[in-house]
């Protein structure tokens, strides 16, 4: 035997329950955090296969039919919401669409007091 070989000793019984438990909660916490890997890679998936079934929602040419001799004053986006506003023969009116769908979502007319 030379000076460089090192020998290991037994472990005692003590020690060799105590590995053996080391070990159990290795594997415990190992296969805990796999399965959290896997809740979150299944949740991020699921969400963005969800969000794409989203996109075929949105219409690619809409045409808004505006009232005989109406001019568009501005446009503009607040939120989810595509504003439009209009001057129909000196009365002013505003439009909102939905900026997902392009759905209209509202109007708002402004009259003059008689």
């Amino acid at each position: 035997m030379t000076t460089s070989d090192t020998t290991v000793p037994e472990p005692s019984p003590e020690q060799a329950a105590l590995f053996a438990r080391v070990r159990r909660m290795m594997l415990i916490a190992g296969l805990t955090t796999a399965l959290a890997i896997c809740a979150v890679l299944i949740a991020v998936g699921y969400r963005l296969f969800k969000s794409e079934g989203r996109a075929s929602d949105v219409a690619a040419d809409v045409t808004a039919a505006l009232p005989k001799g109406a001019k568009i004053v501005s446009t503009g986006v607040a939120g989810d919401r595509l504003v439009v506003t209009l001057d129909v023969g000196g009365v002013i009116e505003i439009r909102t669409f939905d900026a997902h769908t392009l759905k209209p979502a509202g109007k708002l007319k402004f009259a003059n007091e008689p």
